[in-house]
């Protein structure tokens, strides 16, 4: 039997909402073989932004630690935000092992969540560098992906309700700080992003009362600019504090 803290570090938290970061992981296992195709190259900083926000708002909010899950294993061994099938090498059945272990252990955590509070919001973290970007589209910090809200909501929502949710929130909070994020300009080419495997898994549209957001971080907030990244944290965990003292915490 794997082990499973050697490739995956995750906690149960004391408050329904999760964060994934499947990405950041720089253990090169030599016993996987390498992926063939997809993006290889991780997300950098990703885990370190992870355990500051989770610093952060334990440090400010007494007993609202989140529940984390974090893959210690480097991408072009294993991706875990990608179905089954094209996640690794098909030989490998340790990489096989480490995959299911990461989406058991999201379940186990939306379930834990939904019986325990009635509802689950699992933020999955990942980064894009800026230069890399297709030209002609506006240039941002932050991009939210929810599968055109079908990761919060199982059923379309009327266009003057879609700012009024989660998402709409964390927009209004980044554009009063000036701060460019995604989806945020009705009238601008937008470089969004819908979110992936993990978002489309355990949102609302396939778990009832789990909402799932991929939250994707420019390498200027995550690598350079410690201030803004600080910024960037506390404004997100105040707007999810909000969030889930409204609608979860009485």
């Amino acid at each position: 039997m794997v082990s499973i803290e050697k490739y995956i570090e995750f906690k149960k938290g004391l408050i329904p909402l999760i964060l994934s970061v499947p990405h950041g992981g720089s253990l090169k296992c030599d016993n996987i073989p390498n992926r063939k195709k997809g993006v290889l190259g991780i997300d950098k900083g990703t885990i370190k932004l992870a355990h500051e926000f989770i610093s952060y708002f334990k440090k400010s909010y007494e007993n609202y630690d989140p529940s984390y899950i974090i893959a210690n294993v480097h991408r072009s061994k294993i991706d875990i935000n990608r179905p089954e099938y094209e996640a690794f090498s098909a030989n490998s059945r340790l990489a096989k092992q480490i995959y299911h272990m990461y989406h058991d252990k999201i379940k186990e955590l939306i379930l834990y969540n939904i019986e325990s509070f009635g509802v689950s919001t699992l933020i999955d973290i990942h980064g894009f560098e800026k230069h890399k970007r297709p030209p002609g589209y506006r240039d941002v910090e932050i991009i939210l992906g929810t599968n055109n809200l079908a990761s919060f909501f199982p059923n379309p929502l009327p266009l003057k309700e879609r700012a009024k949710n989660l998402r709409g929130k964390i927009i209004k909070s980044f554009l009063k700080l000036n701060i460019p994020i995604a989806p945020g300009h009705p009238r601008r080419k937008e470089y969004v992003l819908m979110g992936g495997y993990i978002t489309q898994k355990y949102g609302a549209s396939e778990i009832e009362k789990s909402q799932a957001m991929q939250i994707e971080i420019s390498d200027r907030i995550r690598i350079y600019d410690k201030e803004l990244r600080k910024k960037v944290l506390i404004t997100i965990a105040e707007v999810l504090l909000k969030h889930l003292s409204d609608a979860f915490i009485k």
